[in-house]
């Protein structure tokens, strides 16, 4: 997409883990599959969330990178079974995708 930006990691202390809801750990959100198979994590060689940010020359964010997490499984999936809601819509993938729309919205 910027072929002369480098992803940067994002550490924990980056406001958009705490914009809106204050997240203690970067989420890692299985796809309901891996879920369902006792997995927090989808493959072996990804057990590790990683968040990566592209910036402007201002500093500003541009686009996020969410690696080893699925995110968009908590969103879509939140009417498959209730278990996997609480467990990882409403606890990891509802809070970060509102910080995210939050934090675009307001920078």
């Amino acid at each position: 997409v910027f072929p002369d930006r480098e992803p940067v990691e994002l550490r924990l202390d980056h406001e958009i883990f705490h914009c809106v809801y204050d997240l203690k750990e970067k989420p890692q959100v299985p796809s309901i599959h891996a879920a369902w198979a006792g997995r927090t994590y989808e493959r072996w060689d990804a057990q590790e969330p990683h968040y990566r940010g592209l910036f402007d020359d201002q500093g500003r964010m541009m686009a996020i990178i969410c690696h080893n997490t699925d995110l968009g499984d908590g969103w879509e999936r939140e009417g498959v079974d209730p278990w996997y809601f609480r467990e990882f819509s409403e606890k990891r993938s509802y809070p970060l995708g509102i910080n995210i729309v939050v934090y675009a919205m307001t920078h």
